[in-house]
């Protein structure tokens, strides 16, 4: 095992060839913005990650397939919040609290972690294995104190990899909540197909109107049919009607299986598959959204509890609260499956 600790010399304007061996290459660039990734290629394709920006998953290609979202973004932008950068493939939705916050809560979209400033990143190769570690102390007087950890792993020759989050409360006497969402924004490909080995009823159509969304007639009229059929949407093939977003949510995945599967079938034999230990994620949902600028086939997104607020989750009894000095680690595999 050898580990190489990352520091902002490393990064600048020209593409720099930090680490390579004959199953990885490692390079380094800053994007015009100012935000430092690294691009972490292998013989199926390549991660491109943010090590110091939260961690964020920027992008995923595999057998030249691009896995994350069509957007409005050219290249990540510095901001304080996801909605400043919305254009990655993946990023950590949470701590304090995740999801889109009701009108009763207090706090930004996808709550405080997203875009945090991370104190530390390393890259850690394995024998088969490299991974982006990096970490971030969250404190304020008077407040929370807590240490995340979230790490990504690819493997030699795969298109799927690891996206792991560890957090720590630090305070020696205060419990603080826990709301994490893994959200991983896939890409909307028509006619795919959604698999799982969940049951379709453990999912519900999103009962409630988040104040992002502004419904039109006929798209009102699309939900209100849905809700009456209860019907969970496993194709991709009618993008006319996913503007605003359809979302769907599950009810506890552990009373169906310990291990849960999602796939996406994309056509000539390939898969977007994710999978996720229920235990640790009790909830999933469903995003599918389809309009020029933005197209997303979110096809699972687990996390802790619904993303419908603090408020929401705390009513539903899915707040999780760690003891002072307790550490939750949660472990998503995801990516392209032949």
């Amino acid at each position: 095992m050898k580990k190489i600790h990352l520091n902002h010399n490393m990064f600048s304007k020209d593409t720099f060839n930090l680490y390579e061996d004959d199953a990885f290459e490692v390079t380094t660039f800053v994007y015009p913005s100012g935000i430092e990734a690294l691009n972490i290629k292998n013989s199926k394709g390549y991660l491109t990650v943010l090590p110091f920006y939260g961690l964020i998953i920027w992008d995923a290609v595999f057998d030249n397939i691009s896995l994350k979202m069509k957007d409005m973004f050219s290249q990540p932008l510095p901001g304080t919040g996801i909605a400043d950068t919305y254009g990655c493939f993946q990023f950590s939705s949470g701590l304090l609290a995740n999801g889109t916050p009701a009108p009763e809560d207090n706090y930004q979209l996808h709550g405080e972690f997203p875009c945090s400033h991370m104190d530390h990143a390393n890259l850690i190769i394995g024998n088969e294995t490299i991974t982006v570690q990096s970490d971030f102390e969250y404190v304020k007087g008077f407040g929370y104190h807590y240490l995340a950890e979230p790490s990504v792993t690819m493997y030699k020759d795969s298109g799927l990899f690891d996206i792991e989050q560890k957090v720590t409360n630090l305070s020696n006497y205060q419990p603080m909540p826990l709301q994490y969402m893994c959200h991983m924004n896939y890409a909307y490909i028509d006619n795919s197909v959604i698999s799982s080995n969940v049951p379709d009823e453990a999912f519900q159509l999103r009962q409630t109107v988040p104040g992002h969304v502004h419904p039109t007639v006929e798209w009102q009229k699309y939900n209100d049919e849905l809700k009456a059929s209860g019907k969970l949407i496993n194709k991709l093939d009618d993008a006319a009607h996913y503007d605003p977003e359809i979302v769907f949510f599950s009810s506890d995945l552990a009373k169906y299986t310990d291990n849960a599967e999602f796939r996406m079938n994309i056509g000539n034999g390939k898969n977007f598959l994710t999978k996720f230990v229920t235990a640790q994620f009790p909830i999933a949902t469903r995003w599918i959204l389809y309009n020029p600028d933005q197209q997303v086939g979110a096809f699972v997104l687990p996390g802790t509890s619904r993303p419908e607020g603090y408020t929401a989750a705390e009513k539903a009894g899915t707040l999780i609260w760690l003891k002072s000095h307790e550490t939750r680690q949660f472990k998503v595999t995801t990516g392209l499956e032949k």
